[in-house]
C-alpha cells in the first residue's frame, strides 16, 4: 500500500466564473501514480484508474481516507492479464453505481477489442463480464468513457476511434449485445481545430492531435446522454431513449441529437441536477461549465496547477471531483518522452447545483 499526500482544505483562489468558490488540492500523488479517471461509490470509497499513457504496472487503484492506493480489484486484477485470466488490460473509464458496482472500460488488449468489466465492491466480488467485439468495435477502435444508466439497464460508451469512425456504443445489460450508433457522424468526429497547450501544437504520432468523441456523462434521471469529440466547439446531448429505440434508423438517430451549448477542447465531463455540464478544458489549463443556456464559463484556471484536468467524479458529499496528469507531456502526446514534472493531482469544488454521484 502507497502512502500519498493528503492536503485537504488548501485552496487554489483560481475561480474566474461568477459562481464559483475556491478549489481545493484534496490529494496528490507520486510519479509512480499518474490519475486517469475517477470513480466515487455511494459509501464514499475512491477508485482511479492509473492512466495507460504512462506505461503504469498497476490498472486501478482504491484511494484509501488516509491518502495511500491500493491495487483493486485485487492484486491479479490490477495488473495485466495472467495465465488465468484474471487481471486488466488497460482502463481509461471507470463509474460506480448507485449499487455499488465498479464498472471498468477494460480496453483493447491481445485477442480481443475490449470489454467492460463490473465488480461489486459491497461484497468484493465479480459482478459481471461484457465483451464488445466486431464488428462493433473496429480493429482502430479507442474505448475509452463510459456512462452507466442502470434504470435502463445500459452502459454508453465513447469510442474515439481513428477521428473517421469516432461513434457511440450502447450495451444491453440485461443480454450483452452491443450496437454502434452515430459512427462518422457531426458529433462524433472531431473538428479541424490543432490542439494547443502551452504554445505546443500536440501531436498523436505524427499527426496532429484532432480527437472523436470522448467525453460522455449521463444525467441523474438516467434522461439525457451528455457527450462531445474532444477537439469540438460544441457539446451534445441524445435522450437515452432514443439511444435505446433499435428502430430508427442512423438518420433518424442524428436528427434526434441537440447541439446543447459552447465548450473548448474537452477531455472528461459530468452533470448535477440543473444541466450544468462541467469541462475538463486541458487546451486552456481549465475547469468550466457549459451551462443550459448554452454559454460556456471558466470556473478555475491555472497554467501552473491545472496542466492537463483529465476526469471528473462527483462524490456523496456534493463535491466535484477532478483529476490532474499532464498527459500532454507522456510519452504518447510527446514524440515518446515522459516530460512530465509530477503534478499529479486530485482537485474538488462543489457543486453548482444539488448533484448527485454515479457520473
Amino acid at each position: 500500500m502507497k502512502k500519498h499526500l493528503m492536503i485537504f482544505g488548501v485552496a487554489l483562489t483560481l475561480a474566474t466564473g461568477a459562481h464559483a468558490q475556491d478549489l481545493e488540492t484534496y490529494l496528490e500523488f507520486p510519479k509512480d501514480t499518474p490519475p486517469g479517471n475517477l470513480a466515487i461509490a455511494p459509501d464514499g470509497r475512491m477508485f482511479m484508474s492509473v492512466h495507460e499513457f504512462y506505461g503504469p504496472e498497476l490498472r486501478i487503484v482504491e484511494v484509501m481516507p488516509d491518502g495511500s492506493t491500493k491495487p483493486y480489484p485485487t492484486e491479479d486484477w490490477a495488473r495485466a492479464p495472467s495465465d488465468d485470466g484474471d487481471g486488466l488490460n488497460g482502463v481509461l473509464g471507470l463509474r460506480a453505481d448507485r449499487e455499488g458496482i465498479l464498472w471498468m472500460l477494460d480496453g483493447q488488449g491481445e485477442n480481443q477489442t475490449g470489454r467492460i468489466v463490473g465488480w461489486n465492491t459491497n461484497t468484493e466480488e465479480l459482478h459481471a463480464i461484457y465483451y464488445i467485439g466486431a464488428p462493433v468495435a473496429r480493429p482502430t477502435s479507442f474505448l475509452n468513457d463510459l456512462a452507466v444508466d442502470r434504470e435502463h439497464e445500459a452502459i454508453y460508451i465513447s469510442d474515439t476511434g481513428d477521428g473517421e469512425n469516432s461513434a457511440l456504443i450502447v450495451v444491453d445489460l440485461d443480454t450483452g449485445r452491443a450496437r454502434r450508433v452515430l459512427e462518422g457522424s457531426p458529433f462524433t468526429v472531431p473538428e479541424d481545430t490543432p490542439m494547443v497547450i502551452d504554445g505546443r501544437e500536440i501531436l498523436l504520432g505524427a499527426n496532429p492531435a484532432k480527437i472523436g468523441v470522448n467525453p460522455i456523462t449521463i444525467d441523474p434521471t438516467n434522461t439525457w446522454v451528455y457527450f462531445a469529440p474532444m477537439t469540438a466547439s460544441a457539446m451534445y446531448r441524445v435522450k437515452t431513449a432514443d439511444l435505446l429505440n433499435e428502430s430508427l434508423s442512423e438518420e433518424d438517430l442524428q436528427e434526434r441529437v441537440e447541439r446543447y451549448g459552447d465548450k473548448p477542447i474537452s477531455d472528461g465531463s459530468t452533470v448535477d441536477t440543473a444541466g450544468n455540464v462541467y469541462i475538463t478544458a486541458m487546451t486552456d489549463n481549465a475547469l468550466g461549465v457549459t451551462k443550459r443556456d448554452g454559454s460556456y464559463e471558466v470556473l478555475f484556471q491555472s497554467d501552473e496547477n491545472l496542466p492537463w484536468p483529465d476526469g471528473f467524479s462527483i462524490g456523496a458529499d456534493g463535491f466535484v471531483y477532478a483529476t490532474i496528469n499532464e498527459l500532454h507531456r507522456s510519452p504518447v502526446l510527446n514524440n515518446g518522452e515522459d516530460a512530465s514534472v509530477g503534478t499529479y493531482r486530485i482537485v474538488r469544488f462543489p457543486a453548482l447545483a444539488p448533484a448527485i454521484s454515479g457520473r
